[in-house]
């Protein structure tokens, strides 16, 4: 059965209603319209894919391609901006693993990866997404960017505008990135100086007890070890720059 349409006067009740709604009654209107939220919450059926304690892929019941998948984050938000930058930085962890999924689970030759944010980019859902799109050699999917022509003024312009709004942050941007430099290695010299004894002033040439060269030995290695801790371990480096 078709759904009735709203009359004028309900329409307009709707949007002064929903004008009025606070920040957190306006998410909460939202969500209960959603689509996307009934799907995270499970009383809308889905073919799930990967689900964790932030984010739900599944598959697009329409794809572009077999193996389209759709990423959504649980919590509702309407565009990504609404996100904290840990959540986005999530997302998107998550969209690379799915990606490389893709290319070895199902022989993708590639991905397109597509977050439509907002009305005018092209955005459908009231729920923020990312769309993964296996793709195949000659699979006939055009997604070519038109190429414009644009004069050096216009490009004076639109660079100035973006470089105001940056602000600190086109700035901090160019800085050069923190170098990790290893501290100078210090060399611990263990010195074993003991108030001669009347017997050791009278033979200086006689060599030390067996006693005191093991005693020596110890505090020796006792040195090295420090000087081990004080120093910096390069596969630690490596593991905190992300590399394996």
């Amino acid at each position: 059965m078709p759904q009735q349409q709203m009359s004028e006067e309900q329409v307009n009740a709707l949007q002064e209603k929903i004008k009025n709604m606070s920040p957190e009654e306006l998410k909460e209107f939202q969500k209960k319209q959603c689509i996307f939220c009934q799907i995270v919450s499970g009383k809308v059926q889905s073919r799930k894919v990967y689900e964790d304690d932030k984010t739900i892929a599944v598959l697009d019941i329409n794809p572009a391609n077999p193996g389209h998948i759709l990423l959504l984050p649980k919590e509702h938000y309407s565009i990504m901006p609404q996100m904290s930058e840990d959540e986005i930085s999530h997302m998107f962890m998550v969209t690379k693993s799915l990606s490389n999924v893709l290319l070895r689970g199902i022989g993708a030759q590639g991905t397109n990866i597509i977050a439509t944010n907002g009305v005018a980019a092209g955005q459908r859902a009231q729920h923020f997404m990312i769309h993964i799109i296996p793709r195949m050699d000659k699979d006939n999917l055009d997604f070519t960017l038109p190429q414009h022509t644009i004069s050096e003024k216009e490009l004076d312009e639109v660079s100035k505008k973006l470089s105001k709004s940056l602000g600190g942050i086109k700035e901090s941007a160019s800085e050069a990135p923190p170098k990790f430099t290893l501290p100078e290695k210090k060399v611990v010299d263990a010195e074993f100086k003991e108030k001669p004894t009347e017997k050791q002033s009278e033979s200086k040439g006689k060599k030390p007890e067996k006693k005191k060269l093991k005693s020596a030995e110890k505090t020796k290695k006792k040195a090295e070890k420090k000087e081990n801790r004080e120093s910096v371990d390069l596969d630690d480096i490596a593991r905190i720059l992300g590399a394996k």
